[in-house]
């Protein structure tokens, strides 16, 4: 029964003012859910337990996954109320106090206010609440700044530093295809067609993309397949016995290290992604093709990390302006 008064109430909230929804809401409790026997109340913990299998189910990755979990979670021990019972004020509140309690940028704050409004949009769409609470809490505005990228020197420098095969092959793969580490460390040998000179991914939600390297990155994959002595499908392996499957962990230890070396103190494996991407829109690729090759469902996400070569800026401000 509760479940149709809200959905009534969601017919008719674009037509009645806030105080008209408050009273219809007042008098259809009353007299339709007051006679109907009471029903196990649903927790928070059930709520946000709920949400998360909805998640699962869409795709989202268990590191996802954990992340909405913990940031719903340290929301509602904050928040000592009933879901249901949440007000936009009370939001607002909050992440004022997330954010000095832990002096954290505005970049994290709006992370945070993104997981929280996708726990309430959710419950909205369920029919669990009327409104929700975030709706009015929109978007924290942050300083953008132009992200770094790898230079051809530097690339190069890297390259010639590289002391095992592994390390290079692992280097040309991610600065050729723009993967994302964590599709890195999935690959295994059998996912690589070195005669089309492509490869199978798996991205954010299990959605399945080809991505496509260089002649260069061909023959360095070859020869380091060719040098282990191990059985491990994975396409990249521990150096030491028994040579398990590469972890995310190591290859953002092995890339850090490697940048370490040459004074490059930034160096991580994202860097390589947001470099392919710049690249190929300084060469005139279709920022449509990026977005297909990054794997972004979303053309603004793609925009964010394809940051436009500021050289090739002021040649055409030469060429077109000046």
């Amino acid at each position: 029964m509760e479940e149709k008064v809200v959905s009534i109430l969601n017919e008719m909230a674009e037509y009645l003012s806030v105080a008209q929804m408050k009273k219809l809401q007042e008098v259809m409790i009353k007299n339709l859910c007051e006679k109907v026997p009471d029903k196990k109340r649903i927790s928070n913990e059930e709520y946000l337990s709920m949400f998360i299998s909805a998640k699962s189910i869409e795709g989202c990755s268990k590191r996802t996954l954990a992340y909405y979990k913990s940031t719903i979670e340290t929301m509602l021990e904050e928040v000592s109320t009933s879901i249901r019972k949440i007000t936009t004020e009370d939001m607002r509140e909050y992440l004022s106090y997330y954010q000095k309690r832990n002096d954290c940028s505005k970049v994290t704050v709006d992370n945070v206010r993104r997981n929280i409004s996708s726990f309430f949009s959710w419950l909205e769409e369920e029919n669990y609440i009327l409104k929700s609470p975030m709706r009015r809490i929109h978007k924290i505005k942050t300083n953008q700044r132009v992200k770094e990228i790898i230079s051809d020197e530097d690339i190069e420098r890297l390259r010639d530093h590289c002391k095992c095969k592994r390390d290079l092959a692992m280097i040309d793969l991610l600065y050729s295809t723009g993967i994302r580490v964590g599709e890195l460390v999935n690959l295994n040998i059998s996912d690589v067609d070195f005669e089309a000179r492509e490869c199978v991914v798996f991205g954010k939600g299990g959605k399945e993309r080809r991505v496509y390297f260089d002649a260069k990155t061909k023959l360095h994959l070859q020869s380091y397949i060719a040098s282990r002595k191990d059985n491990n499908p994975a396409l990249f392996v521990t150096l030491d016995m028994p040579n398990d499957r590469l972890k995310i962990s190591g290859v953002e230890i092995r890339i850090r290290q490697l940048g370490r070396r040459l004074n490059l103190v930034k160096m991580h494996p994202h860097m390589f992604r947001r470099t392919m991407a710049t690249r190929a829109i300084d060469k005139g690729m279709p920022i449509e093709q990026v977005q297909n090759i990054l794997g972004h469902s979303q053309i603004d996400t793609t925009m964010q990390y394809a940051m436009v070569n500021q050289n090739n800026v002021k040649a055409s401000h030469k060429r077109f302006i000046s």
